[in-house]
């Protein structure tokens, strides 16, 4: 099976992105394609991205802190994971990440 040059080096700029750190998203714009179709009607939608975005860099600051004590296959698996839809999301990463660690933790 032949598998193209550009799918080799967008691999392994992935594995690297995620071995060095917590990937890099643009929160607010995230926030603001995400939130255009489905936003809080009471708050109206600035309300609802401004949430969006607080929940964001919370869970962005999380990551920063326990990036390390992850699994460097489950940091880049949920990193793909999170990527799904086209805007990613430290919420969803950081989730994930947790669900995967405590997956592990279960009696067998």
């Amino acid at each position: 099976m032949f598998i193209p040059i550009s799918m080799i080096v967008l691999g392994t700029q992935l594995v690297i992105t995620v071995a060095d750190g917590v990937p890099k998203y643009d929160i607010a714009r995230g926030c603001r394609l995400d939130n255009t179709q489905a936003f809080d009607l009471n708050t109206g939608q600035n309300e609802t991205v401004k949430k969006c975005v607080a929940d964001e860099q919370g869970a962005m600051a999380q990551l920063q802190t326990q990036w390390s004590q992850f699994r460097e296959s489950d940091r880049a698996q949920c990193s793909v994971d999170a990527n799904i839809g086209g805007t990613p999301s430290y919420v969803e990463l950081l989730t994930c990440l947790q669900a995967a660690k405590l997956a592990r933790q279960l009696p067998q």
